[in-house]
């Protein structure tokens, strides 16, 4: 089968970029209204693309006095937004270390039911010892834990999510019999971290299982990824390291008995168009200029560097010694290595990175042609199975993408034209999972 493109949407708030609250066109509150949610998935719906990713951090953060740095439940808004949408995907995100295991996996399967198969789940381990505060827990475990944690946590989940059968519901209504109980399994689950009895009270996903999504580039990370993710959020601005993580991927995934063509590696990108390259960077130095004072691009690069008293110099590339993670650095170690790592392959000076690189992720400023462009060589590359599309402000930077960029990628036969499923799991092109209580199940038939 020939691939094709994939794309999520990242949906952050009025946009992903610090002032895209600021925007004319845009309530100061946007970012609590049901109806300006809907009108982004709505524009992803029109555009056929796979996924609407919605990210979480359970803290209020500090940004507060100059953006709305707050976000509505993911899971409360998927289950909102699966009423008003007909076959985009739903993946709110969800971390590990902060729910319990049979709640959250239950509240995911119930996304996944409300929308006929549509639900996918970002796991996340949580980094912020603030977010943990908040959970009444005084420290978070090291990250090798974490991960350790979400991989008992996970497979668990799995196992509750199989705990029906898919034929166990009978719904005879005229003999009065419901369901089957020997085809509604108790996991009896007693590992390192967790005791779970189950079974899950909802039953089996229209799609098998909601499709597992993971955002972590650390080492544990990528482990957990190449273990468990159907789809990886991840950060890339330089191509050969974006291969470089593919091949790794792949081959652990190959390692761990896993299908390796059955993960989709969507790093996110940041668009921003314009009819010539001079007006597509404009557009983003807009933005920029419009950044709260206290927001100034140079020291807040310093600051995600772990060196928030550094003073940059914009015209010289980044000093060597800054290329190497600070002990004690508390953040998203995927981020890190990605610019630090494209900055001294290229040599970019820090006013070029700017223009480049935007809270973790590449900025792409340039004409359609040169979007698809890129998106097309990466694609080519079998570096990347399509792109996490991170809108700097919504929903009218995901309209240009949908409307100008979209058509160009259709046009060279590179995405669909249209849906031809309704799940999730179909739009990304991966195999509905066998139920893991199946096995047991056909040989008590057998006897």
């Amino acid at each position: 089968m020939t691939r094709e493109l994939h794309f999520f949407v990242n949906v952050g708030s009025s946009g992903y970029h610090p002032a895209a609250w600021r925007e004319d066109d845009l309530p100061a509150d946007a970012f609590i209204r049901l109806s300006h949610y809907r009108r982004t998935a709505e524009i992803a719906e029109r555009g056929a693309l796979d996924g609407l990713l919605f990210p979480d951090i359970p803290v209020q953060q500090p940004s507060i006095a100059r953006a709305p740095a707050a976000t509505l439940d993911p899971i409360l808004l998927t289950s909102a937004l699966a009423v008003s949408t007909e076959r985009i995907g739903l993946i709110p995100t969800a971390t590990t270390t902060l729910n319990r295991p049979y709640n959250l996996a239950r509240r995911i399967l119930s996304l996944d039911r409300i929308s006929g198969g549509r639900a996918g789940w970002n796991v996340v381990t949580t980094f912020a010892p603030d977010a943990a505060r908040n959970f009444g827990l005084h420290d978070l475990p090291e990250r090798e834990e974490r991960y350790r944690r979400a991989a008992e946590y996970v497979d668990l989940t799995l196992r509750l999510w199989d705990s029906w059968e898919d034929d166990a519901v009978i719904g005879d209504q005229a003999a009065g019999r419901f369901a089957d109980p020997a085809r509604v399994h108790a996991v009896d689950h007693d590992g390192e971290f967790y005791r779970v009895a189950g079974p899950l009270n909802v039953p089996r996903s229209p799609q098998g299982r909601p499709v597992l999504v993971q955002a972590g580039a650390s080492g544990p990370g990528r482990s957990f990824a190449a273990a468990w993710a159907e789809a990886i959020y991840t950060t890339h601005l330089s191509l050969a390291g974006a291969q470089e993580f593919a091949t790794e991927i792949r081959s652990a995934a190959t390692a761990s008995g896993r299908d390796p063509d059955a993960v989709r590696i969507l790093p996110g990108l940041i668009p921003v168009l314009g009819s010539t390259e001079r007006e597509a960077q404009a557009a983003f130095d807009r933005l920029q200029q419009r950044l709260h004072p206290d927001s100034d691009p140079v020291r807040s690069l310093a600051a995600w560097l772990g060196h928030p008293d550094e003073v940059l110099d914009l015209d010289a590339p980044l000093p060597p010694r800054l290329l190497t993670l600070p002990e004690g650095r508390i953040g998203p170690q995927g981020f890190f290595y990605s610019l630090t790592r494209y900055a001294a392959e290229t040599g970019y000076t820090v006013r070029r990175l700017l223009t480049e690189f935007l809270g973790g992720h590449r900025v792409v400023a340039g004409t359609p042609d040169a979007v698809a462009d890129h998106i097309e060589h990466w694609f080519r590359t079998g570096a990347v199975d399509g792109f996490t599309i991170i809108p700097a402000v919504l929903p009218a930077s995901l309209a240009d993408f949908v409307d100008q960029v979209v058509p160009l990628l259709r046009a060279r036969g590179l995405f669909r034209r249209e849906y031809t499923g309704t799940t999730l799991r179909h739009h990304l092109g991966l195999a509905e999972p066998s139920n893991s209580f199946a096995p047991a199940l056909a040989a008590a038939d057998r006897k």
